[in-house]
């Protein structure tokens, strides 16, 4: 009686723990895959290629290192990810500065958005050439050589541009597309603190100064950019090794065009290396500024160097800004940089065509007690939000690894 009395306790116990939420049930074994976190996209062809990982999604070039070289096909681009629509001409890489930058330099945060205005224009015109500056910039115009895996970086950035969307407008669209991320990022648990039950409007006015984008317009359009007071600080810029950041590459490689053409540009100090560590900001004739040109391995990292001040501007994606404005970091997003630009590569052997294969293949693999491996760039970065939302709305659970 004693026995079976304590039986009934503990299976009584087990249900009320089980409701409260202290026991999660497992999910079912043919539904999951392993996420792995590569640190930046680097990494990942060799993974690919050596068969440590099936599958990965990167922003270009990284899609089109793999069909190239032969080790991987693209499975689709980030527009086409699920659920259908939801990340159609989605936000990407913006332009971001620190508050108090923005505040205590106004002109200078001006003076560098008009340069991306205009470097953004310089890419959409002369996309083949940009590519080629890009790809100088990556890899000195060699090879990508990713352990056994080398391939052609000129012919990866010329495959890897029509991809990407390159703008500038933070339309009403486009912010409405940063607040489906924020949206997303509340659903997968990211946002604990300041944007963790904000209004839409409330976001807005949190993630947003779209000061500089319009200032920079109109001098753009005036044909006179405001010469800054000269500043004896140096500036620091982040950015990603990514064709994304085009602008910025092409801003400092061509700086001449333009110097000549429209008065402003970053002039590297050294003029022979195929990736400038440092520069000078030149407004109409004027030297404003150094600056120390910061490259990251993903968009976290570059957001936890602007919450030390180690960086007061950065190229990044908007989800990393958008973490790190919930986290307290001083970071307003400025204006846009691309939309869409990245894919979900999956090896040579997979059978997977589309999207809906992908799934059927994951399942199958886990149902076997081989969880497909899926790398992305980094926890919280832009491809990393995309490939949780979507693997969670195909009824796919995540093994952290």
């Amino acid at each position: 009686m004693k026995n079976s009395t304590l039986v009934a306790f503990a299976a009584i116990l087990a249900i009320a723990l089980f409701i409260a939420g202290c026991i999660t049930p497992s999910p079912p074994a043919e539904n999951r895959v392993s996420l792995i976190q590569a640190r930046g996209t680097g990494p990942m062809p060799t993974l690919l290629g050596t068969g440590q990982i099936d599958a990965y999604i990167a922003w270009q070039p990284t899609p089109e290192v793999a069909p190239l070289a032969g080790i991987g096909k693209v499975l689709l681009y980030s527009g086409d990810l699920p659920p259908e629509g939801k990340w159609k001409n989605h936000p990407c890489c913006v332009l971001s500065a620190r508050q108090d930058t923005i505040a205590e330099q106004p002109d200078l945060v001006n003076a560098i958005s008009a340069l991306t205005i205009l470097s953004t224009r310089y890419v959409t015109e002369h996309p083949d050439e940009s590519a080629e500056i890009v790809a100088d910039w990556l890899a000195g115009k060699g090879n990508f050589t990713y352990g056994n895996v080398s391939v052609s970086s000129v012919d990866v950035l010329k495959q890897a541009f029509p991809t990407v969307k390159f703008v500038n407008e933070p339309t009403g669209p486009w912010i409405n597309g940063n607040i489906e991320f924020v949206h997303a990022l509340r659903e997968l648990g990211v946002l604990t603190g300041s944007l963790a039950n904000t209004t839409d409007e409330e976001t807005i006015a949190i993630l947003f100064d779209t000061g500089p984008y319009y200032q920079a317009k109109a001098m753009i359009e005036s044909g006179t950019i405001i010469t800054p007071p000269s500043s004896g600080k140096e500036i620091g810029i982040g950015y990603l090794n990514s064709d994304h950041d085009a602008a910025l590459f092409v801003a400092v490689k061509n700086w001449q065009y333009f110097n000549d053409n429209y008065g402003i540009a970053l002039k590297p100090v050294d003029r022979t290396t195929s990736k400038p560590e440092k520069a000078e900001l030149i407004v109409n004739g004027q030297k404003i500024a150094n600056v120390r040109l910061v490259p990251g391995d993903a968009g976290p990292q570059l957001m936890q160097l602007a919450s030390t001040n180690a960086i007061q501007m950065a190229y990044v994606g908007n989800p990393p800004v958008i973490a790190a404005a919930d986290k307290g970091t001083p970071i307003k997003i400025v204006l846009a940089i691309n939309t869409e630009g990245s894919g979900v590569v999956v090896s040579k052997e997979s059978p997977a065509t589309d999207w809906k294969s992908f799934v059927d293949w994951a399942k199958a693999r886990s149902a076997a007690g081989k969880p497909l491996v899926i790398a992305a760039p980094g926890k919280g970065s832009i491809q990393d939000v995309m490939i949780r939302y979507s693997l969670e709305e195909s009824d796919l659970s995540i093994i952290e690894e």
